[in-house]
């Protein structure tokens, strides 16, 4: 039997394609039900029609708007439930942008379940198992979904019935996790309890204790049942209140504030039905709470009473500039909260007055403040863009302080060193590695850690390795963090680590970035280091990981650092444990196995403009429309789908705002001329051979492109897809054609960005990066419309409105080398010598084959109507040689490009 009294807690560990760990420092982690015939009319709608092209649009909306699980329910009398789960789960399994997160299958029937487990992808969880019918059944089921090696949600229901109150909550649910963690050995991390989430304000005595019972239930599962999470659907709580979103958003919130201090980590929420918790009317909470936790006999009677008298109001904002007649405190911590920089410089300066030196006006009045906005955004009720803004505050203040810093060590004539060195902060240096020009993400960590306390030392892009073990010896860093977008960027940190133990380094490497993942750090990084190496996948961990890893070198640091390394180790046998297991297809097998498309009755439409064309004079008016802005907002770590983010419960405000402010600075991105776009562009006759090449005839010479075909054994009658398999083959007899481009727009970004951190404005240069970049991704939908409406015309009748292009709804697509289909960078190479990329447009390849200016864009177009996206997957070492003798490069720079695709 497990020692289920453990010390060190085990946290849920589920998958689709990316992990999904829940630890006690985890947010609440929301699971999406609209993927449920009971729970959403439209998706049982088209389930009933054999719609699943537009059944899983649904699902892609759910992860869009930030759900971390999806629930997926077949259960209806119409339906056949387990085909449809089947089925819909295989579809799934293709569709990488959906399959990233864990499934949750969801099904009152186990032949239901069991046939879902067997096509998942990834560690899911099920919903659900109870001990209803019995021990027997309960038993015989659980032993099945160890097996398959998923996680369970097991309801608060018995023989009796289910379960209604605190005693037999946690009767059911203690009766259950011994069965299960003692009799047959499951994983108590993998146990999640739905302690049933009832009703209240039903006018019935016996359901005034609904909500108290289920957080006094929780409370009770998380100290007693080691290691156990609780889960429940919270919408239920306000079903007395249909129709009063006022009131529902109120219920919810505060019902979620309890239930979530008490320890419910898992539930499904809608969003739209979530106000902010501090946000909601005072007088509205008090009559909310008094029913959630039953304080008063006529708690009831007051809430319905005020529901009827609530009318929806719009909110307005109006200047409000009282807080400038608060004390000095409040004004510095509320300008730095607010990121108002209007009056600092005269706060700071009140404040250096009353100081007896003015380096105490930053360790005292301003780190003051910067505490309470780290302590905000730590408990989620800051976000991103805020407190970029509030370093662009601190920064100010800090500059106006500096020489008056100087002044005073001067006049003292003894060394006092200035702010930076006279604090005892930690030290981190940040640099995005060799070759990769990127840095929107590691700016975004630098002002939260630096938010918080710490000490950066940036050293920018394109760093390489002995630059950044020279800088940190000579500033005695206490972190150093590495970022990277392109995958090269992940042999450069692998080389870092193998550096860094060669010349005998013991500070902790902290690793994120685009294209970085725990798994590779884990399985390719690691091993290379004898230090602490951890992976942080957003801005928001950072300030926890770095707070364990400069910490006092004690018995915590030891317990955080040995337990970093017991759960890569894991992590890293786990994986190629299970790359072992998976089957592949020889690359002649898998040719064998290649997409057959119908090419004698497939007539290809030959471009208006062969050859290699520059657009002239780009207005950028024009290329406002194609933004796609759902991306700028993840970008500041604010997730949801443009426009709902906007009105979203959670961080609609801050959206509208950082809408507002993109809007001002997008205007005078155009008024002003400050970036240059420029777009360059070729049509070729093309042919593919049987090596998986397309054979192109560019103007003056022939040129070829290597694709990469998919070798992972699939389902009977699925092809092994490479690019190729979508240009007409060459013994077809059909002259084929292809396209390539490569657009920019960030020509005039790097000096812009360069002058805003000058005048200590980070919160202006990430801004302006981050709308170079939504503008280049613009220019090339703008150029790919043209492409397929006039220069090549293959698609001159046209009509799709700008969502329809951001779902890539057009005829043909436009992949790009570094990317899932094409994973493989040196093709990069290829493109700019067929259009002469530098040469025409100044667009650089750096030598990791980034393109510089960092906000462009390369790829291909290719026509077929058949034509689509998908993701090479793992490949063998038998294509990559293959591909090396193709291309004409040895084995070792072949596998250097395609190392994180390569299975062994």
């Amino acid at each position: 039997m497990p020692d289920k009294q453990v010390n060190e807690f085990r946290p849920l560990k589920l998958s689709g394609l990316e992990p999904l760990v829940i630890t006690p420092e985890s947010n609440f982690v929301n699971v999406g039900e609209r993927t449920n015939v009971a729970g959403s009319k439209k998706f049982l709608r088209l389930i009933n029609e054999d719609k699943f092209d537009e059944a899983l649009e649904i699902a892609r909306d759910q992860v869009d708007n930030g759900a971390q699980i999806i629930d997926i329910n077949m259960d209806d009398g119409m339906i056949n439930g387990k085909a449809a789960m089947v089925k819909f789960l295989n579809l799934i399994a293709a569709e990488p942008d959906i399959s990233r997160v864990p499934i949750m299958i969801d099904s009152s029937k186990w032949e239901i379940i069991e046939a879902g487990l067997q096509v998942v992808q990834g560690k899911c969880v099920v919903n659900s198992i109870s001990l209803k019918e019995g021990e027997e059944e309960f038993v015989k089921h659980a032993k099945a979904i160890k097996r398959y090696g998923a996680a369970v949600i097991v309801m608060a229901f018995d023989e009796v019935g289910q379960a209604d109150t605190y005693e037999r909550r946690i009767e059911i649910a203690k009766r259950s996790y011994d069965i299960l963690v003692d009799k047959i050995n499951f994983a108590p991390e993998d146990i999640i309890f739905d302690l049933n989430i009832f009703p209240v304000a039903t006018g019935m005595e016996e359901h005034k204790l609904n909500a108290l019972d289920f957080i006094n239930g929780t409370r009770w599962v998380r100290e007693n049942l080691p290691h156990a999470s609780v889960s429940g659907g919270v919408s239920n709580v306000s079903f007395s209140f249909r129709g009063n979103n006022k009131v529902r958003e109120a219920m919810h919130s505060a019902f979620l504030f309890h239930a979530i201090k008490a320890g419910m980590n898992i539930g499904i929420v809608n969003p739209a039905l979530l106000e902010v918790y501090d946000d909601i009317d005072k007088e509205l909470l008090e009559y909310v709470e008094d029913v959630l936790l039953n304080r008063r006999d006529d708690a009831t009677e007051r809430l319905l009473d005020y529901a009827e008298s609530v009318t929806q109001t719009v909110r307005t904002s109006t200047i409000d500039n009282s807080w400038r007649e608060t004390p000095l405190q409040d004004r510095i911590t509320r300008a730095l909260i607010k990121g108002i920089d209007a009056y600092i410089i005269e706060d700071v300066e009140e404040a250096r007055q009353v100081s007896s030196a003015p380096i105490e006006v930053i360790e005292g009045h301003l780190m003051t403040g910067m505490n309470v906005v780290g302590d905000l955004f730590g408990s989620g009720k800051m976000f991103l863009p805020q407190v970029v803004k509030s370093a662009r505050v601190m920064k100010k203040a800090v500059a106006y302080l500096l020489p008056y810093i100087e002044a005073e060590k001067e006049k003292n004539l003894k060394e006092n060193p200035d702010f930076l060195s006279s604090t005892s902060s930690p030290k981190v240096l940040m640099a995005t590695v060799k070759g990769d020009v990127h840095d929107i993400g590691k700016n975004i960590v630098s002002v939260v850690l630096a938010c918080n306390n710490y000490e950066i030392i940036d050293l920018g892009v394109m760093v390489p390795p002995e630059k950044i073990l020279d800088a940190a010896i000579e500033h005695q860093v206490d972190i150093i963090g590495l970022s990277g977008l392109i995958t090269p960027s992940l042999d450069e940190m692998v080389y870092i680590a193998k550096e860094m133990k060669r010349r005998n380094f013991e500070v902790p490497l902290m690793i994120g970035g685009a294209t970085t993942s725990r798994a590779h750090t884990a399985v390719k990084i690691a091993p290379e280091y004898d230090g602490t190496i951890v992976h942080v996948n957003d801005a928001s961990r950072a300030v926890t990981v770095a707070g364990e890893l400069t910490g006092d070198k004690g018995d915590d640091y030891h317990a955080f650092a040995k337990a970093k390394k017991e759960e890569y180790t894991k992590l890293r046998n786990d994986f190629l444990g299970r790359a072992k297991k998976k089957d592949f297809l020889t690359i002649e097998q898998a040719r064998e196995n290649k997409l057959q498309l119908d090419w004698s009755n497939y007539q290809p439409v030959k471009p208006k403009e062969l050859g290699v064309h520059e657009l002239e004079a780009i207005d950028l008016k024009e290329v406002v429309p194609y933004i796609d802005w759902s991306p700028f907002f993840r970008s500041w770590d604010l997730h949801g789908r443009y426009p709902d983010i906007l009105t979203d419960a959670v961080v609609g405000e801050q959206a509208t705002d950082l809408f507002a402010d993109a809007q001002e600075m997008l205007k005078k991105i155009i008024d002003e001329n400050w970036l240059v776009a420029k777009a360059l562009y070729g049509l070729f006759p093309a042919n593919s051979n049987e090596q998986d090449d397309i054979e192109v005839k560019g103007t003056d010479q022939d040129f070829i492109f290597r694709t990469l075909r998919q070798q992972s054994k699939k389902a009977v009658g699925k092809p092994q897809i490479a690019l190729s398999d979508f240009i007409a083959p060459q013994e077809s007899g059909v002259q084929d054609y292809i396209g390539v481009f490569c657009v920019s727009t960030g020509f005039g970004v790097p000096e812009r960005a360069a002058q805003f951190e000058k005048d200590h404005d980070d919160y202006n240069s990430i801004m302006l990066k981050a709308l170079a970049d939504r503008l280049a991704e613009a220019l090339a939908e703008y150029l790919h419309l043209r492409i397929r409406k006039e220069f090549w015309g293959y698609a001159s009748d046209e009509q799709l409105e700008n969502n329809d292009l951001i779902k890539e709804a057009y005829k043909g697509i436009r992949p790009a080398p570094g990317y899932p289909a094409c994973p493989d960078h040196l093709e990069k190479e290829t493109i700019w010598e067929l259009l002469q990329v530098e040469k025409r447009i100044g667009v650089k390849l750096t030598e990791s084959l980034a393109m510089w200016p960092a906000a462009s864009v390369s790829g291909y177009y290719i026509a077929h109507p058949e034509s689509r996206y998908f993701g090479l997957g793992k490949i063998k070492e038998d294509q990559v040689k293959d591909y090396a003798d193709r291309k004409g490069i040895s084995f070792a720079k072949a596998e250097k490009w395609l190392n994180p695709n390569i299975a062994d």
